[in-house]
Order: structure tokens, then C-alpha cells, then sequence
């Protein structure tokens, strides 16, 4: 799924770094007030200094910080990663993405450095971040980990979580049924990880959903063979796992849970 999509680069893009569409990301608004008189820095109350006609301050303006630039940048690089805009085995520079964002190059490299962290992409000195391709061995040892360790906690749930609490979950599966119908990779990855968030959160084991979803996090990038982004039919497919894993959990058929989570994880949900 492409949002905002941008131009070519303008001619300030460095030519060894490939430039991807994305989302342009708002600039960073300025979090100074730089003028004399009205509380800003350059203001004598600023300095510390007496005044003798002192008028109230007024509270800050929302400012957009570089933390929030950064996740909005993060999210926008992971969109485009879901929705193939960012191939694997390109190379690209945060200059260039910044300027598709319509922001500086170090939120963008700050995000790149996180998505780096989450295997996404590998760090290239002196030139940028490339993105990687897992193999099928790669996603098959994520998909065992990831079954290695929901799997025994889901199936101790399913035997002591009332089936009230578990009916509780129905709007999570229908959202992700909602993403998937969408066709929009991105979306539905994160209803996705809601969903399996929103099932491992019964556990009380915090921990547990951090390491989880990070898990998730790994498998989301481009398959074997071009078969990135999946396809609405794959979503849509992937996401009729949740609605029947969460019939079964409600039913306390763990006979079904069992084979429809082993099912999940085998077709890479």
C-alpha cells in the first residue's frame, strides 16, 4: 500500500543511494519560541532575569518532537517495507529518505538503526542501510520459535481463561478480518500483532508479549522468490486463523486450538 507517494528525488539526492516512495512525515515544527518579550528563550524571564511587569506565561504549543518524528518515521519506513516500495538488497541513505519524508536525515537514520535492531535491514558504512530477504530456513526458524513459545502458553490459557474472557477478544479478530479484507500488508500487520498481543496478554507475562511481538516483527519482511507483499487472498486466509483459533478457545476445544495455532504458524501468521 502506497501513501503520499513522492516524486523522483530532487537533485540534492545522493546518486549511490537508492530513494524509495514513502509517507511524507510532517516536518519537525520548532520547539523554541525565539521571540524577546514573550517567554521565549531570548526573553529576560528566560535568562533568569527580574522583570517588574511580569504577565503570565502562556503554556507551551504543542510541539512535535524528534521522538514523535521518529516513530512517525519508523512507521512510515515499515509501511513501505510491507508494501515492497523498499527492495530487498537496495541500498538507501537517510539523506535521500529524509528528503521523501520531508525531514532531517537523523530521525531517519534513527529509525533505520531500530529496524536494524529488528533485522529488518543491515547497516552499510559509509553509505546506508540495505534491506534484507530472509531464506526459508531463516523464516522457518521464526516461525518454530515463535510456535516454541506461544504455543505452550495458549494452551495453558485455553485451559484456565473462562470463555467470557476470551469472547472479550472478538472485536481484536475482527479487526484484523477487516485489514486483511483491505489488502493493505501494513495494516494487517499490525492488527495482526494486536491480536496475538491481545491473546498472550491473558498470561500477565509482560515480557513474554514484548519478546513475542518482536518475534513477529522479524517475519514481516520480503518472502523467497517475490512473494512480497502477500497477496489480500493471503491476509484474508491468515486472518481466518484468528477467528477460528478464538471459536475453539471460546468452545474450549483444545484438540482444535492446537492444530490451528500449529496451522498459523506453519503458513507464516
Amino acid at each position: 500500500m502506497k501513501q503520499g507517494v513522492q516524486g523522483t528525488a530532487g537533485a540534492g539526492t545522493p546518486p549511490r543511494a537508492a530513494a524509495a516512495p514513502g509517507v511524507r512525515v510532517p516536518q519537525q515544527a520548532r520547539g523554541e519560541d525565539h521571540r524577546v518579550g514573550e517567554g521565549g528563550p531570548g526573553s529576560a524571564a528566560a535568562r533568569g532575569e527580574h522583570t517588574h511587569s511580569e504577565t503570565p506565561i502562556p503554556p507551551p504549543r504543542p510541539v512535535v518532537q524528534r521522538s514523535s518524528v521518529r516513530g512517525q518515521v519508523l512507521d512510515a519506513l515499515r509501511t513501505a517495507l510491507l508494501a515492497g516500495e523498499l527492495r530487498p538488497g537496495e541500498v538507501y541513505s537517510a539523506p535521500a529518505l529524509g528528503e521523501r519524508f520531508g525531514v532531517s536525515a537523523t530521525p531517519v537514520r534513527e529509525a533505520m538503526q531500530q529496524l536494524a535492531q529488528e533485522g529488518a535491514v543491515e547497516v552499510i558504512p559509509n553509505r546506508g542501510f540495505r534491506v534484507v530477504q530472509r531464506d526459508a530456513r531463516e523464516l522457518g526458524e521464526l516461525a518454530e520459535v515463535r510456535a516454541l513459545i506461544e504455543v505452550p502458553v495458549l494452551m495453558r490459557l485455553a485451559r484456565t481463561v473462562p470463555a467470557d474472557t476470551w469472547a472479550d477478544l472478538r472485536p481484536a479478530a475482527e479487526a484484523s478480518i477487516r485489514a486483511a479484507a483491505s489488502g493493505c500488508a501494513a495494516s494487517y500487520a499490525e492488527a495482526d500483532r494486536a491480536f496475538h498481543g491481545a491473546l498472550l496478554g491473558l498470561s500477565g507475562n509482560e515480557q513474554l508479549v514484548k519478546i513475542a511481538e518482536d518475534l513477529h516483527r522479524r517475519t514481516q519482511v520480503p518472502r523467497p522468490g517475490g512473494q512480497f507483499p502477500r497477496t489480500r487472498t493471503d491476509l484474508m486466509a491468515d486472518a481466518a486463523h484468528h477467528a477460528a483459533l478464538l471459536d475453539a478457545l471460546i468452545a474450549g476445544d483444545l484438540d482444535s486450538v492446537h492444530l490451528l495455532i500449529a496451522e498459523h504458524f506453519r503458513a507464516g501468521g
